[in-house]
């Protein structure tokens, strides 16, 4: 008999910025070789040349390089992902456990 099969990844936040890329990516949004590209230069400029497992630090590095993309490319300013990181935060503070995290209108 065999346990349950171990995630893919370790928080479910590293999937679901996994998946957006792809999509983003598949949609055509921008072209493989270039973000591959700019992640390399996101995990260098962090010192991050060792083996990743996939953790936090990775995922970290994947979100930044997903940000400066779309900023890049007129899709997200700065200052737009700072609103909405603090909305989430917000609600996600004010949100009781258990119950789903909704943002205000």
């Amino acid at each position: 008999m065999t346990g349950a099969p171990e995630p893919v990844f370790l928080e479910p936040w590293h999937g679901q910025v996994f998946a957006l890329t792809v999509h983003l990516n598949e949609t055509g949004l921008f072209d493989w070789p270039d973000w591959a590209a700019r992640f390399s230069a996101t995990l260098a400029r962090h010192g991050l040349e060792r083996d990743l497992d996939g953790g936090a630090d990775y995922f970290n590095c994947w979100l930044e390089t997903l940000e400066m993309l779309l900023n890049d490319l007129g899709q997200a300013a700065p200052e737009e992902v700072d609103r909405l990181r603090a909305a989430w935060e917000a609600a996600y503070l004010a949100t009781p456990h258990g119950d789903p995290v909704r943002l205000a209108d």
